[in-house]
């Protein structure tokens, strides 16, 4: 399932004018962790499974991450976020699909705060999203790195009144990303 979602995001942002001009970088081992603050106790859960495609010349980022790949210190923890909550067999993954809205060089070395607005889909609830962050180009390589919260309730995530004191409604999500450009295999 992920590599076929893998080859439909390719196909939407690769032509094969752009594959010879390196205008298109990937990744698929995006760093994204999630934590809440609550009263109780915090949730804090890491994957390294996240997938991107991003085109430099028309600015597209699509990025899509398996809720299950999330990893937590408790295996409980995983458990209810699996089931419970993200409901993941339903809902397998968390998707963002946009456009930077700042012109990026990735000839030229630099740093360069850019934000992203599109559509984020998580629990199969699409939001419209403005997402701030920054790019860093470095002798050919891409790195994003971006943070941002989510409110539950946007995303039709509910959280039960029994363990309300243990789970915040916002989840902070905190995004690092290394982006190398595709090569297809001949």
């Amino acid at each position: 399932m992920i590599k076929s979602l893998c080859i439909i995001l390719l196909s939407f942002l690769i032509s094969p004018d752009l594959e010879s001009k390196k205008e298109v970088y990937i990744t698929n081992n995006a760093k994204v962790r999630l934590y809440s603050e609550a009263p109780l106790e915090n949730i804090e859960a890491t994957s390294v499974k996240g997938f991107s495609v991003y085109n430099t010349q028309s600015a597209d980022i699509q990025f899509s991450i398996p809720i299950n790949s999330f990893k937590f210190k408790k295996s409980l923890m995983q458990e209810h976020f699996n089931e419970n909550y993200m409901e993941s067999d339903k809902y397998p993954f968390a998707k963002f699909k946009g456009k930077i809205t700042q012109q990026i060089d990735p000839g030229k070395d630099g740093e360069y705060n850019v934000s992203a607005t599109g559509e984020l889909d998580v629990h199969g609830v699409k939001r419209q999203r403005t997402i701030k962050g920054s790019i860093r180009v470095a002798k050919g390589i891409i790195t994003v790195n971006s943070k941002f919260d989510v409110l539950c309730k946007d995303h039709n995530i509910k959280i039960p009144q029994l363990v309300f004191q243990n789970i915040a409604e916002s989840i902070q999500l905190t995004v690092s990303a290394i982006y190398n450009p595709y090569t297809a295999s001949k």
